[in-house]
């Protein structure tokens, strides 16, 4: 069978060519969140949670209230207070009440937070190497610009994303 009509034939399994590259997509992200998910079990951690951490690092010291926690996830989590109790339970993070707004909940990395992303840091650059590492540079770069086309219409404007 021909390169050509291998493509077709495989193109008539889809609906539409939108249809065929929501689910290349899907699949590469279900492919690609396997070792992502193999890479966080040894540390007892979702990645949403691994995010929040990261999230909550680059304010470090500084505290951030929950929603602003939540809206800037790359993920939606649909129980932001659920994830922030496991991640307290574990002291990797702590919470406080604002001074100025005491239905505001602040949130912060813990110590214990810093070190375990210290820890996580070089095996997580080999996961993500293992990951997309087997692409160039040049074709990440047009990956991202890509994934950025695709979700721009999608992505709220004030969203770091957009």
């Amino acid at each position: 069978m021909t390169n050509t009509s291998s493509r077709r034939s495989a193109t008539t399994r889809f609906d539409s060519l939108e249809q065929e590259a929501f689910l290349s997509l899907w699949r590469t992200y279900d492919r690609l969140r396997a070792l992502e998910d193999d890479f966080f079990r040894p540390y007892d951690l979702t990645p949403q949670q691994y995010n929040v951490l990261r999230l909550l690092k680059a304010q470090h010291p500084g505290l951030l209230p929950t929603l602003d926690v939540a809206n800037r996830l790359v993920s939606r989590a649909p129980d932001i207070t659920r994830m922030l109790d496991k991640l307290a339970q574990r002291g990797l993070v702590s919470r406080v009440r604002s001074e100025s707004d005491r239905r505001t909940v602040l949130v912060g990395i813990t110590p214990a937070g810093v070190q375990m992303l210290a820890e996580m840091h070089e095996p997580l650059r080999a996961c993500h190497e293992q990951q997309l590492g087997h692409l160039p540079p040049e074709a990440l770069q047009q990956l991202i610009e890509l994934l950025r086309q695709v979700r721009g219409p999608h992505e709220p404007q004030e969203s770091p994303w957009h």
